[in-house]
């Protein structure tokens, strides 16, 4: 396989194109607001993700950090605006394709379902019960490829760990290629070698395929290693910036009980991912 420089082996290339964005491209939220139940549960929210960028979104528990992705999924009702603008303009664009990766996936199992059964329910109109096709095997395997887990086609879903199970979720979030990518503590449960390795595909991810991900994560030291930007959200975004300048925030530190005098976490790079699908 050829060599990447700086990162390792190259990362197969998705098999379907990315939508050109001449001048980058924006996705920005405009005062967006969450009420449910009589409770305000996001307030006043403005933001924007450029390609190519990604933002950790850190806060406490009950912040609203999954509302915040649902909202932009337009699962929950909410106010304000989701813009999708070439950057630097005013100039829309298409309303912007969502990948999801959630925090976790309830499975039986028992059950029978295959990796292979999950990625042709959902690129096939095929009925199941007459196996995939050719087409959806072809598919899946060209994405599963991506993130390391190609060897997994033939398994069964519950039969999966954490990381395996999550490297699928991404390969399917990623299928068709997404213009936004939101994960929502995607490595929950998952042990640090391979949450480590999640952390680094996607920051390839992003930089291969041009990406704007928003990744939802308690993990300071991972995200501060890999995000390009971190949000610090309580309700509404109390601090926005460098992961450096926001991990020094004394609100920041203060809502995560980090020791106000020690410094805050380096934000270097991790090391190349290793393509395990063991893990």
């Amino acid at each position: 396989m050829p060599m990447h420089p700086a990162t390792g082996p190259e990362m197969p290339r998705l098999p379907f194109p990315h939508p050109p964005q001449s001048g980058g491209c924006c996705t920005r939220l405009v005062e967006v607001n969450v009420t449910l139940g009589g409770h305000r549960i996001l307030e006043d929210i403005n933001l924007h993700v450029h390609c190519g960028e990604l933002t950790a979104l850190i806060g406490p528990n009950g912040a609203g950090k999954t509302t915040l992705l649902r909202a932009i999924l337009g699962q929950v009702p909410h106010t304000g605006e989701l813009r999708y603008l070439h950057a630097g303009s005013d100039q829309p664009l298409p309303p912007p394709r969502i990948g999801y990766v959630p925090q976790k996936l309830d499975l039986d199992a028992a059950a029978p379902g295959t990796v292979l059964d999950l990625f042709a329910a959902a690129t096939s109109r095929r009925p199941l019960w007459l196996g995939a096709g050719r087409p959806a095997r072809e598919l899946a395997e060209r994405s599963l490829a991506i993130t390391g887990a190609d060897r997994l086609l033939p398994r069964r879903l519950g039969e999966l760990s954490g990381g395996q199970l999550q490297r699928v979720l991404l390969a399917l979030a990623l299928t068709p290629l997404p213009d936004l990518l939101l994960l929502d503590e995607p490595v929950a449960g998952v042990d640090r070698a391979g949450s480590g390795q999640f952390y680094a595909l996607l920051s390839r991810l992003r930089r291969e395929y041009d990406l704007a991900i928003i990744l939802v994560s308690h993990d300071l030291a991972e995200v501060a290693n890999v995000a390009d930007r971190i949000i610090f959200l309580n309700r509404t975004v109390l601090a926005d910036g460098t992961p450096a300048a926001v991990l020094a925030n004394p609100a920041v530190r203060r809502a995560f009980a980090l020791d106000l005098a020690a410094p805050p976490p380096p934000a270097a790079m991790p090391a190349s991912f290793v393509e395990d699908a063991g893990r």
